[in-house]
């Protein structure tokens, strides 16, 4: 959550002058789907019981394309919301335990918010009464070594969880969910207990501890739920940004690389326990907010020529956070250090909109490319019941159709809050409220405003039902270190000592590789089934049999019968191949893919509406072909980077 409000500023007409005709192309939108909502307002569709949901899927959860899919092959869209407390709620200052001095007057005692005021099962049924079947559950660092016990008011409506550690409170919220049917994600939000955002000391996955520390605390987590199929998830950080000094990055390979560190945390989890999805976001926020210097909200647009690649192909989930008073350039801040004429969310007009959200998160989802995937836009939110911002009310209607439209996954900010003595919510954010007593004020009650859109984006049409299983292409990256991402390697010796090394997973063939930048492309796309015999690592010319394929160059070529599955280099420089056994014989044959001199890849399929390797040549067999050599010259100045594909057909 984004704990910045907003002021209103001027809009310089150059920064609001984005290329409007075309974003609802971008998203495949017609107009009207962006636009202002319906003229006649939804209503929820009957919410599920317990037992319902329960038996409408089966855990665990993975991924098919852009779409989630439960083990039954169905789809699963996450309609969820995050149930906020455990991250903490202090804000920085003052007394721990004082509400003045936690968000919204609302002391959570650092586990989920409302336990104080209504048993668990009256707020399982409020949840399903909201039309959701997922909970993103944020947790601090802190919460797994904190022994000591919640105060008893701090549960006084659940006294069964008197005596309990916050950690044994969260136990006891995941367990209610997932017996109730929904799936739950785990999400790393803070380190400390302090509730983020800004420069609040949890702005890295390693800002207050050790990227060691934080792997080792996601162990403990992901261990502690593997025996529950309904605990689905794990998101890994909320919210990177710029700490006071420094900024995150998204590949340049030092501790502050979001991408090497996410993608090193993921490849743990799915070690730990296969079954899990792995939820990254993008960065939050890089520079410093001024007129004068650079600063702005990337969120997924690295991932378009860096994506992350995970030793399960259909485990991985990005997501990404929009609130109205932010935007692409604008921190929120409404006065002061950090404030900005920077437009805002709100600020864009509906196709406007449409195109940023596309640019920044939604194309993600395009099909058969390197970085397709799923996206859950994890946080958005509004404020409701009192609130008369009419640009922020356009927005959310706005907002809300872009995901209807598009079929997003999504979670809204925050689900519970407090009501005060005088029956008003503490936190308007919320959808649903309790008093001191137990009384609730939900956003189903009449009275709030953005009932009509939350019904129009829970009812919206959806695909359901059985999701058809996919090719995959996953970049490999050697810029800075080895990228090992095949399950039956990692637990092998080094295959190519002293040089970086790139290998597939373990379900995929090496089908590209870039000039002088070293990295390759992966797929699937008719795999040919592994015979399950040990690779071979192949350093020189031995296996070149059937003739020069490309006289007066090196050549590092694949036994027969077996299909390039990684690749070492030094520097840039082409240093091995390593190659896989087939269970029956491969054609031989084939073809040569210069690109000395410029790209050279397939027209159609194989991620060629994507950039993998930007700024370099790259060389691509085709998707019914499989790698079978490489080849390279230290010649003309050319510095042993692979020069050349041998691509030979797969049947």
């Amino acid at each position: 959550m984004t704990a910045l409000r907003r002021a209103r500023v001027p809009i310089p007409a150059r920064l609001v002058a984005l290329a409007a005709a075309g974003a609802t192309a971008l998203l495949g939108l017609p107009a009207a789907a962006v636009a202002a909502g319906p003229a006649n307002s939804p209503t929820l569709l009957a919410p599920q019981s317990g037992s319902q949901l329960s038996a409408s899927w089966t855990g665990p959860l993975s991924t098919r394309g852009r779409y989630i899919v439960d083990a039954d092959g169905n789809r699963f869209k996450l309609k969820a919301g995050n149930w906020s407390g455990a991250q903490g709620t202090w804000e920085g200052s003052g007394s721990t335990t004082d509400p003045a001095d936690n968000q919204a007057g609302q002391v959570s005692n650092d586990i989920p918010l409302g336990l104080d005021r209504a048993p668990l099962a009256t707020i399982m049924a409020d949840l399903h009464g909201l039309g959701l079947n997922a909970i993103r559950l944020p947790f601090a660092d802190a919460l797994i070594h904190d022994t000591s016990t919640v105060p008893d008011s701090a549960v006084a409506a659940n006294p069964q969880l008197k005596g309990d550690t916050p950690l044994q409170v969260y136990d006891a919220v995941v367990a209610a969910l997932t017996a109730d049917g929904f799936a739950v994600i785990l999400n790393n939000h803070t380190t400390s207990y302090r509730f983020c955002c800004g420069l609040d000391g949890n702005e890295r996955w390693n800002s207050g501890q050790s990227t060691q520390q934080w792997e080792a605390d996601w162990l403990f987590m992901v261990n502690r739920y593997k025996a529950n199929k309904r605990v689905v998830g794990a998101d890994l950080r909320n919210e990177v940004r710029r700490d006071t000094w420094d900024d995150p990055n998204w590949g340049m390979g030092d501790s502050h690389d979001e991408y090497s560190a996410f993608e090193e945390a993921g490849n743990q989890i799915l070690q730990a326990d296969p079954d899990m999805l792995v939820v990254m976001e993008g960065i939050n926020w890089y520079g410093i907010p001024t007129a004068v210097t650079s600063h702005g909200r990337p969120m997924l647009t690295p991932v378009a020529t860096l994506s992350n690649t995970l030793i399960d192909s259909g485990k991985l989930v990005y997501s990404a956070h929009f609130y109205a008073y932010t935007g692409p350039a604008n921190t929120g801040a409404g006065s002061g250090l950090g404030a900005t004429s920077d437009p805002r969310y709100e600020d864009f007009t509906p196709d406007q909109l449409a195109q940023v959200v596309n640019q920044e998160a939604l194309f993600v989802t395009q099909s058969g490319q390197h970085f397709t995937a799923p996206v859950w836009v994890s946080e958005f939110g509004a404020a409701g019941r009192g609130e008369s911002d009419t640009k922020e009310q356009a927005w959310f209607d706005n907002f809300t159709g872009i995901l209807a439209a598009n079929d997003t996954d999504f979670a809204i900010w925050p689900l519970i809050g407090w009501l005060d003595g005088n029956g008003n919510p503490q936190d308007n954010w919320a959808m649903v409220s309790y008093s001191s007593a137990g009384r609730r004020l939900g956003v189903e009650d009449g009275g709030d405003w953005r009932a009509t859109d939350w019904n129009k984006l829970v009812s919206a049409p959806s695909l359901t039902g059985p999701v058809a299983p996919v090719n995959h292409w996953n970049l490999l990256d050697l810029d800075h270190t080895d990228q090992d991402v095949s399950a039956a390697m990692l637990a092998q010796p080094d295959w190519s000592y002293g040089n970086r090394k790139g290998n597939c997973p373990d379900t995929e063939r090496l089908v590209g590789l870039g000039r002088s930048d070293s990295r390759g492309l992966c797929t699937d796309a008719g795999q040919p089934a592994p015979s399950g015999a040990a690779p071979t690592a192949v350093t020189d010319e031995r296996y070149v049999t059937e003739g020069d394929w490309a006289s007066g160059y090196n050549k590092l070529q694949c036994p027969d019968n077996t299909f390039a599955t990684g690749y070492s280099v030094n520097g840039n420089a082409m240093s091995a191949l390593l190659c896989t056994p087939a269970a029956k014989a491969l054609p031989t044959g084939g073809h040569d893919v210069w690109f000395d001199h410029g790209d050279n890849r397939p027209a159609t399929g194989g991620s060629t509406a994507s950039d993998w390797a930007p700024g370099y040549y790259k060389g691509q067999c085709a998707d019914n072909e499989y790698l079978a050599g490489v080849a390279y010259t230290w010649k003309w100045l050319h510095y042993g980077v692979p020069d050349a594909l041998l691509c030979r057909p797969l049947n």
